[in-house]
């Protein structure tokens, strides 16, 4: 009962504290509200994916109205791993945020930031524990509403563009989704995720059902930055404050992502996807998106904007792996979801550092930065490693994990392709490290900062903790995987469970 019961706390914690932040309207005070509150879900998400890694199924009946007609929160070891990445993320951004959202929003909307921060991080944490599809939309919506403020917030007048951007594909997205959900609605007559399962297993040949499922997925294509519909990612990632850069690009696509494996795995089944031509269609959009990504990572002159098209190649991975429709596959996809978020996190954490000491990421005004903060230039060193896929990496686990797929599939040229991904990773690694340890540091004028002032100097504590924290571990789920691969195993066995063949 205990466990059932924090399933929902995950979600009822920042929803209470959200408005609670916001009306005290205290900048110190909201810090620390978010700090205590993700630390709570973190704590909470692990003890949830304790009890579900054996293969166990919480089940929590909302207002004691049993499913299907009630909503019903559903813990496996799917969902928990999502759950410990946002709420694991959530921390460590939040740890970061002090003096980063000091340093980049202004006071008298500092309060309103930490509460926005905790409506998308409930939203995003309702959307990997709700088993119940409209409730998906649910929170779906609530966390990209937040994320559209916390976008905005940024200094950069573009932030305001990329926002707007954001928002006209994320509604798209949403709106396509809400179709697909009304239609499989009006074929089964329920919204339960499991009942669905079973209902649609009778109505696989109607129209309607063929329908909602290309608008499912379609419209989560949008949310998880999908090539080709990634076209909001970018500059989204580029001009949103530090924060919220560092905490999007670590969980709001590898929610979509998630509800993409949960609807072609739990809601449609396997036997229906697989006599649709999805499969091909996501590993060659998962290919191309490889190199897309790194081949236009290479030529930005920004870290972030590089790191964001990062993205859009890591994403490649996932997205092939789900592709493959194999055990293999989807478990490197689950393992690469949870080792991207590490390393992704940790760079742009270390793009927010250059940020607080100079204002900007451009390759033009970080010049020989590396050997002035050293400590944050070996980690992100460690994060950019990883990124690449070094023995030794989070990064190399996964990608390891998915060549062995490709290959057990005989996906030569994908085979290819994962291997050219790596190299390209390279290069853009190399073009960053060539400016921040390697180019001469070019004389800038600072305004506003008293002579002799050791402030400017220092990177802040809370956030070189915070930046540490996520390239340590880095290191530790490169070297010890067990907790990552069983999960995703078990994971794995579960989403299969019902078609009971080893793929």
């Amino acid at each position: 009962m205990i466990d059932q019961h924090l399933s929902v706390l995950l979600v009822v914690l920042p929803l209470l504290s959200a408005p609670i932040t916001a009306m005290l309207n205290r900048a110190n005070l909201a810090w620390y509200i978010t700090l205590i509150v993700t630390s709570l879900c973190l704590v909470m998400s692990v003890m949830l994916l304790l009890d579900v890694s054996s293969g166990q199924v919480i089940h929590y009946e909302l207002g004691g109205w049993a499913p299907p007609w009630g909503i019903e929160y559903r813990i496996d070891s799917l969902n928990a791993l999502v759950a410990l990445i946002v709420s694991g993320i959530g921390v460590a951004t939040s740890l970061y945020a002090k003096r980063s959202v000091e340093n980049e929003i202004d006071a008298t909307q500092i309060a309103l930031f930490y509460a926005t921060f905790q409506l998308c991080f409930l939203g995003l944490l309702g959307i990997c524990l709700t088993g119940d599809i409209f409730n998906l939309f649910v929170f779906l919506e609530i966390s990209s509403l937040a994320s559209y403020a916390l976008i905005a917030m940024g200094s950069n007048r573009k932030a305001l563009t990329a926002s707007f951007h954001y928002l006209v594909l994320g509604t798209l997205g949403a709106t396509f989704f809400l179709i697909g959900v009304g239609l499989a609605f009006a074929a089964t007559g329920t919204l339960n995720m499991a009942d669905l399962s079973v209902k649609l297993l009778e109505s696989q040949d109607v129209q309607l059902v063929h329908t909602a499922f290309a608008l499912i997925i379609v419209g989560m294509a949008l949310k998880a930055a999908i090539y080709p519909l990634h076209l909001w990612l970018p500059n989204a990632y580029s001009y949103a404050p530090s924060v919220v850069s560092i905490f999007l690009s670590a969980t709001a696509t590898k929610v979509a992502i998630y509800v993409i494996i949960r609807s072609l795995f739990h809601v449609f089944s396997y036997e229906y996807v697989v006599n649709t031509l999805l499969p091909e269609v996501l590993i060659v959009m998962g290919g191309v998106a490889i190199l897309y990504g790194s081949l236009r990572a290479i030529n930005q002159t920004g870290m972030r904007k590089m790191l964001a098209y990062s993205s859009v190649a890591q994403i490649g991975y996932m997205i092939m792996g789900i592709g493959f429709l194999t055990k293999a596959g989807l478990t490197a996809s689950l393992l690469h979801l949870f080792n991207h978020a590490l390393m992704k996190a940790a760079l742009f954490m270390a793009a927010g550092l250059f940020i607080y000491r100079v204002k900007t990421a451009t390759f033009e005004n970080i010049k020989g930065l590396g050997r002035e903060m050293p400590y944050t230039f070996a980690a992100m060193i460690i994060a950019a490693l990883s990124l690449i896929g070094v023995p030794g990496t989070v990064g190399f686990v996964s990608k390891w994990q998915l060549l062995q797929a490709a290959i057990e599939q005989q996906h030569w040229t994908m085979v290819i392709i994962i291997l050219i991904g790596s190299l390209l990773a390279i290069v853009y690694v190399w073009k960053l490290i060539e400016v921040l340890y390697f180019q001469q540091r070019e004389k800038i004028r600072v305004h506003g900062v008293q002579s002799g002032s050791e402030e400017f100097g220092r990177s802040p504590l809370t956030m070189s903790a915070a930046l540490w924290m996520l390239a340590l571990m880095c290191v530790y789920f490169g070297i010890n995987t067990d907790l990552t691969m069983s999960t995703a195993q078990s994971a794995v066995e579960i989403l299969f469970a019902a078609d009971g063949g080893q793929r």
